[in-house]
Order: C-alpha cells, then structure tokens, then sequence
C-alpha cells in the first residue's frame, strides 16, 4: 500500500505522517526540520523555548531557570528554532504545537505566525477561540486535537459562528499518547476510548464539515498502524516517541537512554499539575513524588494556567515546567520522561530518513 499525500489547508504533505510535538527540547529544530525535509510534517514544540541554546534567548533567569511565561516562551527563541528549522527542510510545510493550556497561549500563537509557522496544532483544552490569534495570517492552517467526536463538533460550531470557519484538519488522540491525555484514569481505560474506536466517530463528524481530514494520534507505531488507520477513515497520522528514537531529535542522549532502556511496566499513567493524567517513564523523580521527597517546587516559570501558579504543582508533588526541562538538560534524577505506551518497544537510534522509510515501506 503507498499512502497518498496529507492536505492541510493550502499545504501538502508528501507522506502522511506527523512528527507530534514534543516539549520541552524534544522536537525544535533539528527534529521537526528534517521530518518535513524528508515528507513528513514536522512539528516544533513552542514549549520551553527560554532553555533554547542554553538559555540564550531567556532576558530573566532565577535559579538558573527561565523567570515567567514570558521567558519560558521566548519569542527570540522561537524565532531562532523555526529560522534553523528551515535551513534543513527549505519552504516546506513546518508547524507549531502550542498548548492551549499554556499561559500567554494568544502571544505564543503569533509569535509562532510570525517566526512562519505554516500549521498551529493545539491540544491540552477545546481551542474555542484559537483563531482569532491569528488575525492578519490567512495562510496559517488550524489543527485542534480532540479526543471525541462531541469535541470536534463544539469547536467547528463555535469556530463557524465566531469566525465563519473551520479546522484545516484535526487531530484524534487516544490515550495511548505520550504526556497529557484528553481522559480521566478511568476513561484512558474504557475500550470505548481506544484509538480505534473514536477514528470513526471522528471521521464522520469531520465529514458533516466538509470532510476536515483527521490525523490519528496516540499508540501508532509501525506501518501496520497507519495502514489501520487510513482503513478507518484517517488522512494520517501523528507519531510522537517513535521519533524521539532518531539521531535529529533535540533531546538529551540520557532522554533517548531513558526509553531505549524502559520496560513495558515502566510506562505508566500518572498525575499531573495540568489536572489530566500524563504518560511517561517512572524514574527515580516517580519514586521521590510518591515518598513527597521531590525537588522543591517554586513556580518560577509559571508555565501553564491550570496549576495556578504552583498550587495544583503542590498537590500532585512536582513542578511539570522544571521536571520537564531537566529531562532535556539530561537529568535522570530528577527529570520527567513522558513516553507513550509503546515507549518501550523503541530499542535503536536511526536516522529521520531511515525511520521515514519503515513506516512507509515497512521494516
């Protein structure tokens, strides 16, 4: 089976196949530029941005960590990914994932058009008013990410009535993903939530629209998988860990090592200041957490607005903006290893092309 190109608004994609963003430092400009120079979409995480180059781009340090959202998201920084970016992969399709749970969403989403993001992707909470931030860029295709078809329907209705438009494509992701997940613990577990069986419900909302394309999210690993997909009725698919297994990924070799040395049972579901489950690796920071011996929690880059500036971070035991920027700094300790659960079928480090070329030729 050869798959067909992936069509985003204006913008085509050679293969089907979307990097999924990662952040914080797993997927910016050396990732996310070659998947998009070789076919893909690749995606660059606008998270975290402050600790791009070593900081560089962060006006305000305390403690050696980007101070506020206004340096944990630095727009300089941002710039910089997306100008590197595009020295690998020329003027082809390049996106932005930009949570839209973050603080200062509106500003990172412009300053993602800005820096020439091509696609906006926006998951962790219903983008109602996503398009509005990007007022004056006409080009910029919207991709929200859902969970649910009853999701899809709210966002197009509002964006239909508000906007007079809808999304150039969407997003379905089960809870077989990596990080924060669309579902309660006991939904992540319900068999009517899997991947498989909300691709459908998906799909023939997105038809009533206008036949948005969707992109399957959450657990796809191999060729096999995305042939599943497209046979339920996706027009792609995003893959995340898969892509942190390649030598391009910006993560840390220790990041790499973490999941390259993860058992089945390490890959589990836990709690998180964003108020979703996330999923990852439990390391040595899991076990501190659970003892309440974590690191000190101080808030300092007050990075998304469900913890509250730090409050939900205490109830849970971790700050995620910290945890998540050691793991990219190569601290095991005491760094947060999101993983999706196939994490630990990952047992090599290879070449974008390289991996390009098993999912779309098969190993």
């Amino acid at each position: 089976m050869s798959f067909e190109s992936l069509k985003i608004g204006k913008y085509v994609v050679e293969k089907p196949i979307v990097q999924g963003g990662m952040g914080v430092g797993i997927s910016w400009d050396q990732l996310a530029g070659n998947v998009s120079k070789e076919g893909g979409l690749g995606v660059i995480s606008a998270v975290g941005t402050g600790y791009y180059e070593d900081k560089t781009y962060s006006k305000k340090l305390v403690a050696d960590r980007p101070l506020s959202e206004a340096n944990f998201y630095s727009p300089q920084a941002l710039h910089k990914i997306f100008a590197n970016a595009r020295k690998i992969c020329g003027d082809k399709p390049l996106a932005a994932n930009i949570l839209y749970a973050m603080n200062d969403y509106g500003r990172v989403v412009k300053d993602a058009c800005e820096a020439g993001a091509n696609i906006i992707i926006t998951g962790a909470g219903l983008p109602t008013n996503m398009p509005e931030f990007t007022e004056g860029f006409p080009d910029v295709a919207l991709v929200p990410i859902v969970s649910s078809a009853k999701a899809l329907k709210i966002i197009c209705k509002r964006w239909q009535k508000r906007y007079n438009r809808i999304p150039d494509a969407v997003i379905v992701e089960g809870p077989k993903s990596g990080g924060h997940q669309g579902f309660t613990y006991e939904q992540c577990k319900l068999p009517e939530n899997q991947l498989e069986n909300i691709v459908g419900p998906v799909v023939e909302e997105a038809a009533t629209w206008g036949n948005i394309p969707v992109i399957a999210a959450g657990g796809v690993w191999d060729k096999n998988d995305i042939e599943e997909m497209l046979s339920l009725g996706a027009s792609g698919v995003q893959m995340g860990t898969r892509f942190i297994g390649t030598h391009e990924c910006d993560a840390h070799i220790n990041l790499k090592n973490v999941l390259l040395n993860a058992k089945k049972e390490d890959i589990k579901l836990m709690a998180s200041p964003v108020g979703y489950p996330a999923q990852g690796v439990v390391t040595n920071l899991t076990h501190l957490i659970e003892k309440r011996e974590g690191p000190a929690i101080k808030c300092i880059s007050n990075c998304v607005a469900p913890c509250n500036r730090g409050e939900e971070a205490k109830e849970v035991g971790f700050c995620i903006a910290d945890r998540l920027s050691d793991a990219f700094l190569g601290n095991t300790e005491t760094g947060l290893f999101f993983s999706g659960t196939n994490g630990y079928r990952l047992n090599e480090i290879i070449s974008v092309k390289e991996l390009i070329e098993k999912l779309t030729q098969g190993e």
